[in-house]
């Protein structure tokens, strides 16, 4: 069977997937959305349903998400120092694809698991 061959201009160059604001393999953005969804939140209120975060990579992806323009930053003078976390109408935007990736997941996630159990047991065999 023969394929047309692929264009290679298919991906738009001036667009890289470096710049998506939601990485494969990026966990925490979409669960720091999903955190923030509700309402503003204190970095350690993120921290308790992010239990297996650390705050150095919790730190990093709430400025990368502040740098892309998902999340706002307000830092209040206070003693002890307060900061507070909030998404921005375009961190809001993105809780629509973030539940269809949910959605899939749930869906497809035990056929995901099947296949790869079957994947590491012929890896094993000679």
């Amino acid at each position: 069977m023969e394929h047309e061959p692929l264009d290679p201009d298919m991906f738009d160059p001036v667009c890289p997937s470096s710049a998506l604001p939601i990485r494969i393999g990026d966990k925490w953005t979409a669960m720091v959305v999903l955190c923030l969804q509700g309402g503003r939140r204190r970095f350690s209120e993120l921290r308790v349903p992010l239990g297996a975060i650390t705050p150095r990579v919790l730190a990093a992806t709430l400025r990368a998400m502040e740098r892309d323009g998902l999340v706002t930053r307000t830092a209040y003078e206070e003693n002890p120092p307060r900061v507070e976390y909030e998404l921005t109408p375009l961190g809001h935007s993105l809780t629509l694809l973030i539940e269809a990736a949910r959605s899939w997941s749930k869906d497809h996630l035990p056929a995901l698991l099947d296949a790869r159990e079957a994947y590491e047991s012929a890896a094993e065999r000679p």
